[in-house]
């Protein structure tokens, strides 16, 4: 049986690729998220704040053009944390994004708290988002 978080990030990650950011809003994230982008492009930065993180999140979806998708490979979770291990792929001006990555996040009261994403190649991030 998986444990409550890991359900609720499953669940969230289902939220996310249905384009459904007012569930991500209220269900899965605390108001003072804080989401950390890495990298050097337009989606890169620290997110504070659970209206700032839906703002970047629907700046990824218009910027690929609605192809921005995540693939889980695992997901594990307990009352403090959750690592995802995943896919993000897309498409923008005639470029592709395959990444593999990790997500790793904080859990308040069931929420998101706290996420940092660690791509595989960066570079490559960066270049397909700027």
């Amino acid at each position: 049986m998986a444990h409550p978080n890991e359900e609720r990030f499953r669940a969230g990650y289902a939220a996310f690729q249905t384009g459904d950011l007012e569930a991500l809003r209220n269900e899965y994230f605390t108001q003072d998220v804080i989401w950390h982008a890495p990298g050097r492009n337009p989606l890169a930065g620290d997110f504070k704040g659970v209206d700032e993180v839906m703002g970047a999140f629907a700046k990824t979806f218009e910027l690929s053009g609605g192809t921005f998708s995540v693939e889980i490979h695992d997901c594990l979770a307990n009352d403090e944390h959750g690592v995802v291990l995943g896919v993000a792929r897309g498409e923008r001006n005639g470029k592709r994004l395959d990444t593999k990555y990790a997500h790793v996040v904080h859990f308040q009261d069931g929420k998101v708290a706290e996420s940092w994403v660690h791509q595989d190649d960066q570079y490559a991030v960066d270049e397909f988002w700027s």
